[in-house]
């Protein structure tokens, strides 16, 4: 189930959602371009490693410095592989510039990096014996859906289900798609706690712990209404208020 579209219109243009997604890009493109065993290095250096925070491991040397806790930001800008970084900036893509008008640029960038710092301490508390590079964006991603259903629980979402060869359309509530989300994300996250596995895999509690910080941060960081500048009639998507609900009768723009 892919987001392909939201209803809710914005009044800048979102900078700093074009500027992450641009960073992410370069980024994997300058890891990509690595050979094996630099790109090893490069990811052992910049990517999540928990048992370098609570193991006490031999081959995974323990963090000395406060240098040694950047990767619980930097792996937020690292990805696996094509389909890892599509399917992160497709959806950073569709929910960032929402939560971006609210908040305002600088807030958002903040917000997003404190999102990611949550994801990824949630993830190594969770797996504090881990020695199994993680990385990706998904985790301050979730944060901010966080933050969009929070300030959008009734905007419109238009999905994607590919059934066979055959794509299928439907439209929900941003709230609906965020419970069905979450519940992607806490079940699988239970059973890895009840049944730890060596290898690696998605870390589902990067995804737990991203949204629920930003579910947590928006009263905090969300400008006040004052500070916005009223939309104008021909922004946004016809037929839909503000916060993308359905606009019913002559209710007026916000």
């Amino acid at each position: 189930m892919i987001p392909i579209q939201d209803s809710v219109p914005v009044r800048y243009p979102p900078v700093g959602t074009y500027t992450l997604v641009g960073a992410n890009v370069l980024i994997f493109l300058y890891q990509a371009a690595l050979p094996a065993r630099a790109l090893a290095r490069f990811w052992a250096e910049f990517a999540l490693i928990p048992a370098r925070y609570f193991g006490e491991i031999a081959e995974v040397a323990p963090a000395t410095g406060v240098l040694d806790y950047l990767p619980l930001l930097s792996n937020t800008f690292l990805h696996g592989g094509w389909t890892h970084l599509i399917l992160n900036m497709w959806t950073l893509w569709i929910f960032g510039p929402g939560v971006e008008d609210r908040l305002g640029t600088l807030r958002f960038f903040i917000f997003y990096l404190a999102a990611g710092i949550a994801a990824s301490s949630a993830h190594a508390i969770v797996n504090p014996g881990s020695t199994i590079p993680a990385l990706g964006a998904s985790g301050a991603i979730a944060g901010v859906i966080g933050c969009y259903v929070r300030m959008f629980p009734f905007a419109r979402l238009v999905m994607l289900v590919p059934i066979l060869f055959f794509p299928f359309f439907f439209e929900i509530p941003a709230i609906i798609f965020a419970v069905f989300w979450f519940m992607t994300q806490i079940v699988p996250g239970i059973t890895s706690l009840l049944m730890p596995a060596a290898g690696g895999g998605i870390a589902w509690w990067a995804h737990i712990g991203g949204f629920v910080a930003g579910w947590v941060l928006t009263p905090i960081v969300r400008r006040s209404v004052r500070h916005y500048r009223r939309f104008h009639r021909d922004e946004g998507f016809y037929g839909f208020l503000p916060d993308g609900r359905r606009r019913r009768g002559g209710r007026p723009w916000a």
